[in-house]
């Protein structure tokens, strides 16, 4: 459900396959690129977007991602702090609860008036927002309810948020698949009037939702999200994700454990009394080294840490006043 590609009668444009097997054959995109984005992708999308824009995108407010999905993540996470709450459309895609729940933002729900086309209920958002409010969610075309906002009702949704001081994440996944009388008019339009986050990828205009191509971009003319705090949590987010290493390694210093030998038997009780895994170093030809993954979150990383911690203050050898003399000679 919601794969396109499953059947026959949807596939995307040769130009596109024609494009990743040129970009293949190149050799030149093998390499880890920049957390950021290539350049000559992100200026891509900025010139892409900005056809629909009053004026014009850089490559610098254009920041690309894996899918939408990790856009939306991006989004609420660098937005979130503590006591934050998020404004969200209700019907929602699900993905915005259970990427808030994860930033522990308080998620608050204004109605789609289905009297009204599914258009915002701004009497909801006047009366849900308050000073701990980071941001307003819009959906268009609209998911899962199938809506497309006019000029107008997206000028007011602006100028609402402007009233409230609080950006408009737009969410545009669906972006140019409207049909009947209501053509798509991208948030970003009014990029003057409030700072708009902006959210898309090739997915679905495309056909091709297993390519996980997203951005996440910064349409605000006027330059509100560029403060050096605002660019440097962005840059700080993007570095972390990017990095291919998603572990640590330690070496053991073994003489101050009684009786554990070697890295193997440490990871071994450590898993039999902790129930915590490390990776001993000799799988790696590391010998009396550790691996340790942190790619989990930052609460589990936490808690292993805390119990290798007793494991060790267990296994700790009782150091005699030689010993702690020896020791202190070798520091």
């Amino acid at each position: 459900m919601g794969d396109p590609t499953a059947f026959s009668c949807f596939h995307t444009t040769h130009a596109s396959q024609e494009a990743v097997v040129d970009a293949l054959q190149s050799d030149k995109f093998n390499g880890y690129p920049p957390t950021v984005g290539l350049p000559q992708t992100r200026r891509a999308i900025s010139e892409y977007l900005s056809r629909d824009l009053p004026y014009k995108l850089t490559s610098d407010d254009v920041f690309v991602t894996s899918g939408c999905t990790q856009a939306i993540d991006i989004a609420l996470a660098m937005l979130s702090r503590p006591g934050a709450n998020i404004l969200l459309p209700k019907p929602c895609f699900p993905i915005y609860e259970l990427c808030s729940a994860f930033r522990h933002l308080e998620v608050r729900h204004f109605d789609l008036l289905q009297e009204n086309a599914w258009e915002v209920d701004l009497d909801a958002v006047e009366a849900i927002a308050d000073h701990n409010t980071v941001a307003m969610v819009i959906i268009n075309p609209g998911n899962p309810c199938g809506n497309v906002y006019s000029y107008q009702h997206l000028e007011k949704i602006a100028e609402t948020a402007s009233k409230l001081r609080i950006p408009v994440i737009a969410d545009e996944v669906y972006g140019h698949l409207a049909f009947g009388d209501k053509p798509f008019v991208p948030m970003g339009v009014f990029g003057s009037t409030v700072p708009v986050l902006t959210l898309g990828s090739l997915s679905k205009r495309w056909i091709v939702p297993g390519w996980r191509l997203g951005w996440f971009v910064t349409t605000d003319p006027c330059g509100m999200f560029g403060t050096p705090k605002v660019i440097e949590r962005l840059k700080k987010y993007f570095d972390i994700l990017g990095g291919p290493a998603t572990f640590i390694q330690v070496k053991l210093d073994l003489s101050l454990l009684e009786d554990i030998n070697d890295d193997i038997e440490f990871c071994f009780k450590l898993v039999k009394e902790e129930s915590v895994i490390f990776l001993p170093g000799k799988a790696v030809g590391l010998n009396n080294w550790i691996r340790i993954t942190f790619a989990a979150d930052p609460s589990s990383v936490e808690e292993a840490l805390r119990r290798t911690k007793s494991f060790c203050q267990r296994h700790a050898r009782k150091l005699s006043l030689y010993d702690i003399n020896a020791i202190n000679k070798k520091c």
